[in-house]
C-alpha cells in the first residue's frame, strides 16, 4: 500500500504546495488541514486507521502515537515540515525542500539490535550521612537500598537498608550489573545495647549492584559519567539535583532494552599483530572505557557502549561500524535529500547536520522566535553526532550538497569531529564547517550570512564501505587531482621503504593486517598496494632495520590499485645446486660476518653452508664428519633385570 502524507498547515502560519509535494515525491497527499491536532483529530484518526499514513508534525508526534494506541492501529510516520522549512523567514520557495524532507522519510529504517537488560533494583547510595541517609529514607519502599557514608557520621539503626562506612577501590559495569570493591569496610554490628557500632574494617570485600546513587561530591566512579546508565550523580549541595536522582533511580526497576549501537568485526581490526601495536583510534576516543584491547583486535563491551560513533568514525579498516542506523542508512537518506531537491529546485543544497537533541531543539526555537533555516539549508537529524565522519561529509558533497555544517552540542566529541573535519576538507576542499553557537538567531544568522554556493561536478551515488565512498566522492569532487596531501592522522596513505636499510626480511608482510604489503613468491620483492593501506603503522613498529615510515596521502589515480614494488634484489644461487634462494646481498653480509669469525663457522666447510639452498644443507650436514646421525647403533637401554642381574654375577 503507497505512503500517504496527511498534511496541516498550523492554523495558516505556513503554506504547503499539496500537488507540488505528490509530483516531487509520488506520495499521495491529504487536503490541507489547519487543526489537525485539536478540532480536526477526528480527521487524523481515520487516516491512521487506513494505514501507512505519514503525519506531517513532530511536534504533537506524542498525541498522534496515543492516538493510534487507542485505536489499535501501527504507529503513523512523522515528518517536519513546519519548524525545518515552513517557518522561514527566506522568501525562496520551500517546495523543493519540503519534498526533500518528505522522500527521506519514506526510506525504511531497520530497527536497532538490542538485549534485555534486567535491574532489580538492589542500590547503592554514596554520600555523607545528612543527605544520603535522607535519599535512602526516601527510597526504601523502592529500592533494596545500601548507604555508604563517606564521613565520619554516627551510625543509626535505619530500618528498611543497611548503612556501610569505607572507600570504594574498583567499580566497573552499568545499569543491572555493577561490580565494586571495598576498602576498608565496616558493617553495624547488629547486636549490642545502647548506640550502634561499627565492625572492625575490611579490605577485599566485593559486591554487586544494579544502581548507583552517587552524592559524595568527590571525582566520578566512571569517565564520562553522564553516559554511564544506571550510575546517577549529583551535586549533594543542590538539592534540585539531588532530588533529580532519587526520581531516576526510582524508575530504574524492570526489564529494559539496552540499544547494541555498533557492530565489530574483529578478523578487520588492525589493533595489533605479534604483540605489536598498530591502530588504537577507537580506544583513544571511546569516552566511556567501553573499547579495550583483547590482544590482536579490540573488544566492546555493549553494556558500557554509550553509542557515540566516534569509533565508527576512526576506525580505519570497517571493524566497528555503526549499527542504529547503519552507515549505509545514512548514505541512503543524504542522497535522496540532495537528489530531491536539486530535482525540484534546479539548484544546489546545503545540509546541516545535527543531533536529535540539542540541534533539535535549537532548530525548532529558531524557526518559531526567530528565521528559522534559509530554503536551500537542508538538517539531517542522526543519533551519533560523532559517528558523521569524514566519509559520510565526503558522501554529501559527492551526492550533490555544496556544504556540510555540523551543528555542535554541548557534549558533542569536539576531537573527533574536529579531526575528521579537518581530513574531510584536505580532500575536498574548505567545504564542511563546524557550528559552536548555543543561540537559535546566531544559528539563523551563520547559515543566512554564509549564502547559497553551487558545484561543477555530477552527482555520485554513494555505495559500498566508508573507504570506497570516499574515494569515489573524492574522484567526483577533484577529478584532476592525482595525490592529495591529508593530515597525519589520515587512515589513507603511502609506504616509504629506506632500500638501503631493508633487508627484505618481510616481517612487515607477514604482518600487515590489511593486505597493503606483499612478497613475491617467485624473487625477493616487497610489493604494495595503496588503496589498502590503512596507514596503521604495524609495518614500521615492527620492522628490525626502522627502514619504513608512513606518507598520509589520498592517491586518486588507477595506480593505487595495483600493486608497485617497493624494494626487490637478487636471489642468491646455492653454490651447489645453483637454485636461487634468499637475498645475495643479504647471504653475502651474513657470510663475511660468519665465516671464519664464528666458532660455529671456523671450519670452512661449515662457513661453506651458509651459502646453500636448504636441501644441500641437510645433505652436506649429513655427510660430514661431524654428523650427529654417523654415531653408530645407539647403546642397548639399560634396565633394572640387567642391572639385577649383574649383581647375581658377583
Amino acid at each position: 500500500m503507497p505512503k500517504h502524507l496527511i498534511i496541516c498547515d498550523c492554523l495558516g502560519s505556513q503554506s504547503i504546495d499539496a500537488d507540488g509535494l505528490s509530483n516531487a515525491t509520488g506520495l499521495s497527499c491529504s487536503r490541507l488541514h489547519t487543526a489537525l491536532c485539536t478540532t480536526q483529530i477526528d480527521l487524523a484518526a481515520k487516516a491512521i486507521e487506513s494505514g501507512d499514513a505519514i503525519i506531517a508534525c513532530q511536534q504533537e508526534r506524542s498525541r498522534f502515537e496515543e492516538l493510534a494506541h487507542d485505536l489499535e492501529a501501527d504507529i503513523p510516520g512523522f515528518v517536519d515540515l513546519r519548524d525545518r522549512a515552513g517557518w522561514s523567514a527566506d522568501t525562496a520557495d520551500k517546495l523543493p525542500k519540503m519534498a526533500a524532507l518528505a522522500a527521506e522519510a519514506l526510506l525504511p529504517v531497520a530497527e536497532g539490535k538490542s538485549l534485555d537488560v534486567v535491574s532489580e533494583g538492589i542500590c547503592l547510595i554514596i554520600g555523607p550521612g545528612a543527605v544520603a541517609l535522607e535519599a535512602a529514607r526516601k527510597l526504601k519502599d523502592i529500592l533494596s537500598l545500601t548507604v555508604l557514608l563517606t564521613d565520619e557520621t554516627a551510625p543509626e539503626r535505619e530500618t528498611g537498608f543497611d548503612i556501610v562506612r569505607g572507600r570504594i577501590e574498583m567499580a566497573r559495569g552499568a545499569l543491572g550489573g555493577f561490580d565494586l570493591t571495598f576498602d576498608a569496610l565496616q558493617e553495624i554490628e547488629p547486636g549490642g545495647r545502647g548506640a550502634a557500632v561499627f565492625s572492625p574494617p575490611k579490605s577485599g570485600a566485593s559486591s554487586q549492584c544494579d544502581v548507583i546513587i552517587d552524592l559524595s561530591g568527590n571525582p566520578p566512579l566512571f569517565p564520562a559519567p553522564e553516559k554511564r546508565e544506571g550510575y546517577l550523580r549529583a551535586d549533594p549541595s543542590y538539592s534540585p539535583a539531588v532530588a533529580d536522582v532519587i526520581l531516576q533511580a526510582s524508575q530504574m526497576v524492570g526489564t529494559f532494552e539496552k540499544p547494541l549501537y555498533v557492530r565489530l568485526e574483529p578478523s578487520l581490526c588492525a589493533h595489533s599483530r605479534a604483540e605489536k601495536p598498530a591502530c588504537s583510534n577507537c580506544l583513544n576516543a571511546c569516552p566511556t572505557g567501553a573499547i579495550t584491547s583483547a590482544g590482536e583486535h579490540v573488544a566492546i563491551d555493549p553494556m558500557i557502549c554509550a553509542g557515540c560513533g566516534a569509533c565508527s568514525a576512526l576506525c580505519p579498516s570497517g571493524a566497528i561500524s555503526y549499527d542504529a542506523p547503519t552507515v549505509d542508512t545514512v548514505f541512503r537518506r543524504v542522497q535522496v535529500l540532495a537528489s530531491t531537491y536539486r530535482k525540484e529546485a534546479g539548484s544546489v543544497p546545503r545540509l546541516l547536520v545535527h543531533d536529535d537533541g540539542h540541534g533539535d531543539q535549537m532548530i525548532s526555537l529558531s524557526a518559531r522566535h526567530g528565521r528559522g533555516l534559509p530554503a536551500d539549508v537542508i538538517p539531517l537529524e542522526v543519533t551519533a553526532l560523532a559517528g558523521f565522519g569524514h566519509a559520510e561529509m565526503l558522501a554529501a558533497l559527492g551526492s550533490g550538497f555544496s556544504s556540510v555544517s555540523v551543528l555542535l552540542s554541548p557534549r558533542s566529541d569536539r576531537e573527533t569531529l574536529a579531526r575528521e573535519t579537518e581530513l574531510a576538507n584536505a580532500i575536498a576542499g574548505t567545504k564542511v564547517s563546524l557550528l559552536d553557537v548555543s543561540d537559535p538567531d546566531a544559528l539563523s544568522d551563520s547559515l543566512f550570512d554564509a549564502g547559497p554556493a553551487d558545484i561543477a561536478h555530477d552527482p555520485i551515488l554513494p555505495m559500498g564501505t566508508r573507504r570506497q565512498v570516499a574515494r569515489t566522492a573524492a574522484k567526483a569532487l577533484a577529478p584532476d587531482a592525482t595525490i592529495v596531501p591529508l593530515p597525519e592522522t589520515a587512515p589513507y596513505g603511502a609506504v616509504l621503504v629506506d632500500t638501503d636499510a631493508c633487508t627484505l626480511c618481510l616481517s612487515c608482510v607477514s604482518l600487515c593486517p590489511s593486505g597493503a604489503l606483499a612478497e613475491n613468491p617467485d624473487k625477493p620483492q616487497l610489493r604494495f598496494q595503496e588503496d589498502a593501506c590503512l596507514q596503521c603503522g604495524l609495518c614500521s613498529n615492527i620492522c628490525p632495520e626502522q627502514a619504513i615510515t608512513l606518507e598520509p596521502r589520498f592517491n586518486l589515480t588507477d595506480a593505487a590499485f595495483t600493486q608497485v614494488i617497493l624494494n626487490e634484489e637478487e636471489p642468491f644461487a646455492c653454490i651447489e645446486c645453483g637454485s636461487l634462494f634468499g637475498v645475495k646481498s643479504t647471504v653475502e653480509r651474513i657470510t663475511e660476518k660468519l665465516a671464519g669469525k664464528h666458532a660455529m663457522f671456523s671450519n670452512p666447510k661449515a662457513a661453506r653452508m651458509i651459502q646453500m639452498c636448504d636441501n644441500c644443507r641437510i645433505q652436506a650436514q649429513y655427510h660430514s664428519d661431524d654428523n650427529p646421525f654417523a654415531a653408530g647403533e645407539r647403546p642397548k637401554v639399560r634396565t633394572s633385570d640387567d642391572y639385577f642381574l649383574k649383581r647375581k654375577d658377583h
